[in-house]
């Protein structure tokens, strides 16, 4: 898997951090404020899109009056305390950024997630030192399916993107990181059990989570 490999770029919802389950709850909890439902659909045509990307899907698709800023900054007061508090790292992360770090793999974090929630995770969990470089959605020109992002942590890192592996959770993301000519890991988690089938066709790997690479012997 890592052959060749000279940077590593992690997705951080669902793929590095355990938070997927949180972000339904805030979406249910914020369209209530407004006494509408959340729809099934809503998880899976959302996937990827960048913060701002979510929030103006959401003022045209349930025609909020709130500006985009106003339904960002309702997001970030919903979420910040529980990425501070309730969310936890993927099983096997730290002891892979360990042997990532002394092995001489630069390290890179490209989200859909917001600047000010990812700022919280991240040092709540101590691991903000292992990155060289973190690039949300909202600063680049499209979201995930669209690989700009990832190409903009390679570049950030200075690493040609044939010699990236990228580590994602969603199809969206995956599509993106091939997209963008790198390899690309898939990773189980509990939201996207049901895509499974989907993430493994897409991927060049999958595992469960990261304590499989080192059962296997990988790390």
């Amino acid at each position: 898997m890592f052959n060749n490999i000279r940077a590593c770029i992690f997705d951080l919802d669902g793929t590095l951090v355990d938070s997927m389950w949180m972000w339904h709850s805030i979406d249910v909890e914020y369209l209530r404020r407004f006494g509408q439902e959340c729809p099934d659909d809503l998880q899976k045509i959302i996937e990827g899109m960048s913060f701002t990307e979510n929030a103006i899907y959401f003022k045209n698709r349930f025609n909020l009056s709130d500006s985009i800023d106003k339904i960002k900054s309702d997001w970030e007061d919903m979420s910040v305390s529980k990425y501070r508090d309730e969310v936890t790292l993927k099983p096997g992360t730290e002891k892979l950024l360990s042997y990532l770090k002394s092995a001489g793999i630069k390290l890179g974090i490209a989200t859909s997630n917001g600047r000010k929630m990812v700022d919280a995770v991240l040092d709540s969990q101590n691991i903000s030192d292992y990155f060289s470089s973190v690039v949300t959605a909202c600063e680049v020109a499209s979201g995930k399916p669209s690989p700009d992002i990832y190409l903009k942590v390679a570049d950030n890192l200075k690493i040609r993107p044939e010699n990236c592996l990228v580590f994602e959770d969603l199809p969206a993301g995956i599509i993106a990181g091939k997209a963008a000519g790198m390899s690309v890991c898939a990773i189980e988690d509990e939201f996207s059990k049901a895509m499974k089938y989907e993430k493994t066709k897409l991927a060049d790997y999958f595992i469960t989570d990261y304590t499989e690479l080192v059962v296997k012997g990988v790390i």
